[in-house]
C-alpha cells in the first residue's frame, strides 16, 4: 500500500527521527575530531549513514532494498558514484548501500539548525551553486578524497526532478571522474517519491529501491570527453530506471517522458539538492 498516512505515523516519524539524530550528534561530534586530518573521512562518514539507516528502518512506512551489488574493488578503489534524483527520501535510501562514501551536498543543508551540525561532522563535502570559488574548492576536496581511495557521491541532476524524469545531467561529476581517472557507477533509485507525497506534512508508505548498474570507464578519456560520458552515463541511467520502475509498480509524476536537453548548464556542479548523504549503515 502506498500514499499517504495519518497524524499518528507522521508524528511517530518526526519523532523517532528527532530522536535518532539527538542520540547521534555528540558521537559524530567525536568522530569527526578524531578523524579531522582524513581526507577519507570514511568513520564518520559511517556514522551518518548508521543514522539515516536506523530511522528509514524504524519508520514502518518504509520498505527500503538494494538490487546489485557494488564492484568487488569498490572498498579499495575509488569511483565517482551518480544517481538520479527524484525525493528527500533518496539519501535514506543510498544508506542502505554496504559501501563509504564523501558525498557532495548543497551548503544550504549545513546551515540547518541541529541536522546542519550532523552534515558537518559527517564529512559531507558543501557546494554553494552558481559559485565558481565553491565548486572550485569542491572539486580539490573531491580529487583529495578520490586520491585517498573513497568513492564519491553525486546527483548530477543537480537538484530534485519535479516531474520524476531525469533532468538533463551536469558535468561536474564526469569531469571529476576523467580528470581524477576514475570510473563512474551509475545508480538508479525509484519508489521514494511516495515517502513524502507532495504539499504534504506527512511521510507515505513507500516500497523503493536502489539499483547498482555496472561501472564505467574513463580510461583514455580526456576532457573533450566530458560531453560524451555525461551523455553515455545519462542514457544508462535511463533505461536501467525505466525497467525499475516497471519492476516496483510505479512511475514519475507528470509526463511520462521529456526530450534530453543535451547542452549542460555552465557550471559544473553535482549533488545539489538533498542530504548530502543522510546517513547510511556500514
Amino acid at each position: 500500500m502506498r500514499g499517504e498516512v495519518g497524524v499518528a505515523a507522521g508524528l511517530y516519524s518526526y519523532a523517532e527521527f528527532g530522536v535518532c539524530v539527538l542520540g547521534f550528534l555528540p558521537i559524530m561530534a567525536a568522530s569527526s575530531l578524531l578523524h579531522r586530518g582524513d581526507p577519507t573521512q570514511r568513520k564518520p562518514g559511517r556514522w551518518m549513514r548508521r543514522l539515516g539507516w536506523l530511522t528509514s528502518k524504524l519508520t514502518p512506512l518504509w520498505d527500503f532494498g538494494v538490487e546489485g551489488d557494488g564492484p568487488a574493488d569498490i572498498t579499495r578503489r575509488p569511483y565517482v558514484v551518480v544517481a538520479n534524483h527524484e525525493s528527500v527520501a533518496d539519501p535514506f535510501l543510498l544508506t542502505y548501500l554496504p559501501w563509504d562514501m564523501r558525498w557532495v551536498a548543497k551548503e544550504e543543508l549545513f546551515e540547518i539548525p541541529v541536522i546542519g551540525a550532523a552534515f558537518r561532522w559527517s564529512g559531507d563535502i558543501p557546494l554553494r551553486r552558481g559559485q565558481g570559488e565553491s565548486v572550485r574548492a569542491m572539486m580539490d576536496t573531491c580529487k583529495e578524497a578520490l586520491a585517498a581511495g573513497i568513492p564519491i557521491m553525486m546527483f548530477p541532476e543537480g537538484t530534485r526532478s519535479k516531474d520524476g524524469e531525469l533532468l538533463a545531467f551536469r558535468d561536474g561529476a564526469f569531469r571529476l571522474a576523467i580528470e581524477a581517472g576514475v570510473p563512474v557507477l551509475p545508480l538508479v533509485l525509484a519508489g521514494t517519491k511516495e515517502c513524502r507525497p507532495k504539499h504534504s506534512k506527512w511521510f507515505g508508505r513507500a516500497r523503493a529501491r536502489v539499483r547498482v548498474l555496472a561501472p564505467i570507464p574513463t580510461d583514455g578519456l580526456t576532457l573533450d570527453d566530458v560531453a560524451a560520458l555525461r551523455d553515455r552515463t545519462r542514457d544508462v541511467m535511463s533505461e536501467a530506471l525505466s525497467d525499475l520502475r516497471s519492476s516496483l509498480g510505479v512511475s514519475p509524476v507528470g509526463p511520462s517522458s521529456r526530450p534530453l536537453d543535451r547542452q549542460p548548464p555552465a557550471a559544473p556542479e553535482a549533488r545539489a539538492e538533498t542530504p548530502a548523504r543522510t546517513p547510511a549503515a556500514g
